[in-house]
């Protein structure tokens, strides 16, 4: 398959229309006409050949719109061509240009009718009124049409194969769009919940404690500037790198080594978040450090806002050739069958690195979200 059929190629409707015509006018009126003179055939029979030459030419202009109807009246008057003095002249090209055109725009029936009667017709015409053909002459004239035949129809299937694979890739193409979107959705969630989420928790505390321990109200607000002014560069950083800009992003991808920072932030106003880090140094693949990272910022972030918990564990450990994530709370959003777009987030994020994501109720209360993710991504060194 050529690389213009791969991407759809069309030639223009006035070649597709015109270019038939002109051919086929070209190649039987002229020749119709000399053969006429050449054989001093009547003056009256060489006119009316000739016009009818001409019209099965002309008759494919409605090729394109009626190719049914076109092949029918072609192949009558290339019956009535057929059966006038003398008995030959050139071949009747237009047939040749209908019955393609007819099987190519699935109109195979109109074309073996209309063919075979018209065949028949001429043969048996011809036979009575003692007409003799060389019968070299009438099997050269039914492989012609049986080619003809062919012809269409290994540019139908040409033509449909072709539309099955512009199909596949509009098919492709839709899915990646699809996939890029939930990655900007997943994103922009993970920063902005996360960002927005510590914001509402130091501003709540600030208010807590704006008359009572103003010093206290004021570090709040403080910390609530230093959150804004890190959201809005990881805001600014995940739009570069969807854009795919050539610079280098405002903030580093995220790893485990941040993750204690993390927790750190999340304390406070009556929620205790404890970090137990059991690697004792060793580090996974940085897109898998990334990807555990954004899992336990969404976890907590669930926590803050969901589950009214006042205490969150968060476990980092190796087993084997995975790292295990886990992040546990005492509230009350344990699990249910219902999933918003947080943990389907953090489950295409386990996904995305070949690992595992669970989610299910912790004993004696509360939820506990389970991460598995290969130590190495495959590829590495």
């Amino acid at each position: 398959m050529t690389d213009d059929v791969r991407r759809g190629f069309h030639p223009p409707t006035a070649v597709v229309v015109v270019v038939p015509v002109v051919v086929s006018f070209f190649v039987q009126v002229p020749g119709t006409v000399w053969v006429g003179l050449a054989s001093q055939t009547p003056a009256p029979w060489v006119i009316l050949r000739t016009a009818v030459a001409a019209a099965a030419a002309l008759v494919l202009l409605a090729a394109r719109r009626a190719p049914g109807l076109t092949v029918v009246l072609t192949a009558a008057l290339a019956a009535a061509y057929l059966l006038m003095p003398p008995s030959y002249g050139p071949p009747v090209i237009a047939l040749a240009f209908a019955i393609i055109g007819a099987v190519v725009r699935q109109q195979m029936w109109w074309a073996v009718v209309s063919v075979t009667v018209g065949w028949t017709l001429v043969v048996s015409v011809a036979a009575t009124a003692g007409t003799h053909w060389h019968p070299a002459v009438a099997i050269a004239a039914t492989v012609a049409l049986a080619l003809c035949f062919a012809i269409g129809a290994g540019i139908r299937t040409r033509i449909q194969r072709a539309s099955q694979y512009r199909a596949r890739l509009d098919e492709r193409r839709r899915a990646a769009e699809q996939e890029e979107r939930a990655r900007i959705a997943r994103e922009l969630h993970d920063v902005l919940a996360h960002s927005l989420s510590q914001i509402s928790v130091q501003s709540g505390m600030g208010l807590h404690l704006f008359d009572r321990e103003p010093e206290r109200a004021r570090e709040a607000l403080a910390n609530i500037r230093g959150l804004a002014a890190t959201g809005l560069d990881e805001v600014r950083g995940v739009l570069s790198f969807l854009r795919g800009d050539d610079a280098a992003p405002l903030t580093p991808a995220p790893g485990l080594g941040d993750i204690a920072e993390l927790t750190a932030r999340r304390s406070g106003l009556g929620l205790e978040i404890t970090l137990d880090d059991r690697l004792h140094g060793a580090a996974p693949d940085s897109a898998v450090q990334t990807t555990a990272y954004r899992i336990v910022q969404e976890a907590l972030t669930n926590v803050v806002r969901h589950s009214a918990a006042s205490t969150a564990h968060v476990l980092l450990d190796r087993d084997g050739d995975a790292l295990v994530v886990s992040v546990t709370d005492d509230g009350t959003g344990a699990a249910d069958s219902r999933e918003g777009a947080g943990i389907r987030g953090m489950r295409e994020r386990a996904s995305l690195v070949g690992g595992s994501l669970t989610v299910q109720a912790a004993h004696p209360r509360g939820t506990a979200v389970r991460a598995s993710l290969p130590w190495r991504q495959e590829g590495s060194s």
